[in-house]
């Protein structure tokens, strides 16, 4: 019994240090320019960025986060002409509609269109954003297809009840590995008219 209660508590403190590593740890993300911020939402404003991007026929978070994921992620670790390894950044963005969705990785601040190697899957696309100014909602937790409908609700709603016109579609933004189970955060944005 006694061993067991000694296995159990070095169990549970690995468990504690791996999810104190996950949320300590640093990985590049994404910059932005918090403009305004109100009570669901702040206004942001994303200077361009490279992106990695790849178009499917899913039409749900979890048909687009697994496929889209695997698609991407061997992009980075080597899947391209160089065989170079880049670097994981944050957030993963996901536009999911009923028909074509895409998931986006953005690329290191050292990268552009011109110095990033090929990807050897053909699906993939290098693209470089536009300025955009979103209003984004934050949620934690793990995400799923009723979260995300949940909080795109939610946001809709207090950009209607604000005056905040916005065009396009809601997008997803994941910033967490699958196994990081506390401290999580996700996003609703959505592209806005902002003068």
């Amino acid at each position: 019994m006694k061993i067991m209660l000694i296995i159990l508590a070095v169990l549970f403190s690995l468990v504690i240090i791996s999810q104190t590593y996950f949320i300590m740890a640093t990985s590049e993300t994404q910059p932005y320019q918090v403009i305004k911020k109100e009570k669901d939402f702040e206004i942001r404003l994303y200077p361009p960025a490279t992106m990695a991007t790849v178009a499917m026929n899913a039409k749900t978070y979890k048909e687009l986060s697994s496929s889209g994921f695997r698609k991407l992620a061997g992009f980075i670790f080597g899947g391209n002409q160089d065989n170079k390894n880049i670097a994981m950044t944050t957030p993963v963005h996901m536009d999911i509609s009923d028909s074509i969705s895409t998931m986006s990785f953005v690329m290191p601040a050292n990268y552009s269109r011109d110095n990033l190697p090929k990807p050897n899957d053909s699906t993939i696309t290098i693209k470089t954003t536009a300025d955009d100014y979103v209003a984004a909602l934050q949620f934690g937790g793990y995400a799923n297809d009723e979260k995300i409908k949940e909080n795109t609700v939610k946001l809709k709603s207090a950009l209607e009840a604000s005056g905040v016109e916005y065009f396009g579609n809601y997008r997803f933004l994941g910033y967490n590995a699958p196994y990081q189970l506390i401290g999580r955060k996700n996003e609703i944005i959505v592209s806005i008219r902002w003068k």
